[in-house]
């Protein structure tokens, strides 16, 4: 497993919203549904999108973008427009003055907007569940990415607004996967031409010590390394290893270790099924007691208490 597929290993779409819009200009949505990640696609003529904090991004045809919540922001035609739509938490839809809207089906499956025909379509997507081990996606992005049109994958955003307009068996999974799909093909891309401002961990994937370290890791967190091990196996001393992980990762092995295994655990206890002693031995824990004590300490609530939030 490689860096990015560590990343992306609890991102998994789960009934997400999504719908397609088409509008005629003027407009303007104010997005309040807090929702930790959004994908965003401008199928046909532009948008902007006016974040409380930092700038507004402008959204050409064939642009993708990735809006990390929880903070509100302004989906519009110009960054002028004043919003005359507000969209809620467990996307309800209500005009300003509180007037309750339907976004399901006003022009079709999945579809809402002013006119059939209208010079701006969008695709939206969103993520509406949390996951601990998306947590280190949400991290690792600013809170508005942008994959420009001819640089990502059109294809798969074609496919996934051609799927929106249709309801048949079993769509919502069909949806759910094609979501996550775009989803991973615009943060690849984007982590590719990030530099500096990709997190310290995927440019680590490509050193020639710290990359072959981490994978090990990634594939098998519930082994019981060592420094000492992880050395040997890429090939440098002890000391010669723990320096440089730190100084390219910016934080120690067996520390990154301890945040990946938390991190899967939280995910896996959101799975129907699970124990609290099956968890434990999947992240590399002797007994339930020991995931328990790590996890409370770094999350601050108890695995029962962090799986009954999430339920």
């Amino acid at each position: 497993m490689d860096a990015i597929a560590g990343l992306l290993e609890g991102v998994r779409a789960r009934g997400a919203f999504l719908l397609r819009t088409v509008l005629d200009p003027p407009w303007a949505m104010r997005i309040e549904d807090e929702a930790p990640l959004t994908l965003a696609a401008a199928l046909r003529g532009g948008a902007w999108i006016v974040p409380e904090v930092g700038p507004a991004v402008a959204l050409a045809p064939g642009d993708v973008a990735l809006v990390v919540g929880p903070g509100h922001y302004v989906v519009a035609d110009e960054p002028g427009t004043e919003p005359t739509v507000v969209i809620h938490p467990g996307q309800v839809c209500t005009t300003l003055s509180g007037e309750e809207l339907v976004l399901s089906r006003s022009l079709g499956t999945r579809t809402w907007g002013t006119a059939a025909d209208g010079s701006t379509a969008l695709l939206t997507g969103t993520y509406e569940g949390r996951s601990e081990v998306s947590r280190r996606l949400l991290d690792a992005l600013p809170h508005v990415v942008v994959v420009r049109a001819g640089e990502g994958d059109p294809a798969l955003v074609e496919l996934l607004a051609a799927e929106v307009a249709r309801d048949e068996p079993g769509q919502e999974a069909v949806l759910d996967r094609l979501l996550d799909l775009v989803l991973i093909s615009v943060v690849r891309r984007w982590l590719a031409g990030a530099g500096d401002a990709a997190p310290a961990w995927w440019r680590a994937d490509l050193d020639p010590v710290v990359g072959p370290a981490l994978r090990l890791l990634h594939e098998d967190p519930a082994h019981a390394w060592t420094i000492a091990e992880l050395a040997r196996a890429v090939g440098v001393s002890r000391a010669a290893f723990a320096r440089r992980f730190s100084e390219v990762v910016g934080e120690p092995p067996i520390a990154f270790l301890t945040g990946w295994r938390l991190a899967l655990a939280a995910d896996l206890l959101r799975e129907p099924g699970t124990t609290i002693g099956s968890v434990a031995r999947q992240v590399g824990y002797g007994s339930p007691f020991a995931l328990s004590a790590a996890f409370k300490r770094v999350y601050g609530v108890s695995p029962h208490q962090h799986r009954s939030v999430a339920s």
